[in-house]
């Protein structure tokens, strides 16, 4: 049974609590998770690039110059690719970038990137997480007891609470998620994950 270090926001331990082996101590799936981070990233995607061919942009009906006789290259348009003005060739059209992959892939994926969490002990569980005041000094100030003030940073809380959403939106390395949002991306693509305690639970009874 995998156990961490409850502690509260001085950085001080409370008391250890163990972490539900079926969500933080499965063996990691790479191949999948690599899959969901593919699919996650291009879910991300709007697909709306778009460019004009030939038969779009204006003009060009006629031919410009008789075929022979005149020394230069033969030309049916002056919309054609190689003109100013001309179509594009080759270029991005509007497209659907989603991919599928199935649910118990999906729960293996997210399973997978927090026992990777845990086995690099970059999963910190906090009793609680609440500011009296709004002040983003107070949050640099818990992530430094924490020490994680340096890194990019996972804040996993049950509910938002408005205190915490204003003191921490303008840190560029915090991203504040409640438990039901936990997802791929943001658990790998960050330093360490910071969860309280009752978050901690929710997140293992959906996973379990």
């Amino acid at each position: 049974m995998k156990k961490v270090n409850l502690l509260n926001l001085k950085g001080e331990k409370v008391k250890d609590i163990n972490l539900n082996e079926e969500v933080f101590g499965i063996t990691p799936n790479n191949k999948v998770l690599y899959d969901a981070i593919i699919l996650t990233r291009a879910s991300l995607r709007q697909g709306t690039h778009k460019t004009k061919n030939r038969s779009e942009v204006s003009g060009g009906g006629r031919k410009p110059w008789r075929q022979k006789g005149t020394g230069r290259a033969r030309q049916g348009s002056i919309r054609a690719v190689q003109w100013v003005g001309g179509g594009n060739y080759g270029t991005p059209v509007p497209r659907d970038y989603s991919k599928k992959q199935n649910r118990k892939e999906r729960r293996i994926a997210i399973k997978s990137a927090l026992t990777h969490k845990a086995n690099e002990n970059a999963l910190i569980v906090l009793e609680k997480l609440s500011l009296e005041t709004p002040k983003t000094k107070e949050m640099i100030s818990i992530l430094e007891s924490l020490k994680v003030a340096d890194k990019k940073v996972l804040l996993v809380v049950k509910e938002f609470d408005e205190n915490v959403i204003l003191s921490s939106r303008n840190l560029q390395d915090v991203v504040l998620i409640s438990a039901d949002e936990v997802n791929v991306l943001d658990v790998v693509g960050t330093d360490v994950m910071v969860i309280t305690e009752d978050a901690l639970k929710q997140v293992e009874e959906v996973l379990k």
